[in-house]
């Protein structure tokens, strides 16, 4: 058991914080095989804030976001389908760190979708 009471699980061989977000990952799987989802990827991460050096050469980290889920689904504008990118975060318990990289995530035109 994890601090908010979740259980690690392991599916296909690949290992998940919690039942929940495994229990995701096989709903995905299943829109995967009908076609209905393209392009999925487990653990995504993106780059918030570049690692830089301050004026006194202290080297300071990148700010990173790792999302569970990103999957490309169609979304139909008349006679047109594009293909619209989406970030899925499996939630149990919001984080103060959580909760600012959302919002950053946010600033950057990508909205993160709570599970």
């Amino acid at each position: 058991m994890s601090k908010y009471n979740s259980r690690k699980t392991v599916v296909n061989g690949i290992p998940f914080d919690s039942q929940k977000e495994a229990g995701r990952f096989g709903e995905l799987l299943l829109l995967l095989k009908a076609g209905k989802i393209k392009n999925l990827k487990l653990q995504p991460e993106f780059t918030l804030q570049e690692a830089f050096k301050t004026p006194q050469g202290e080297t300071v980290r990148a700010i990173k976001y790792r999302a569970d889920f990103s999957y490309l689904r169609p979304v139909r504008e008349g006679a047109d389908t594009r293909w619209e990118r989406v970030v899925e975060d499996v939630k149990g318990f919001r984080t103060k760190d959580y909760e600012i990289k959302r919002k950053l995530m946010l600033d950057r035109g990508v909205k993160v979708v709570e599970v």
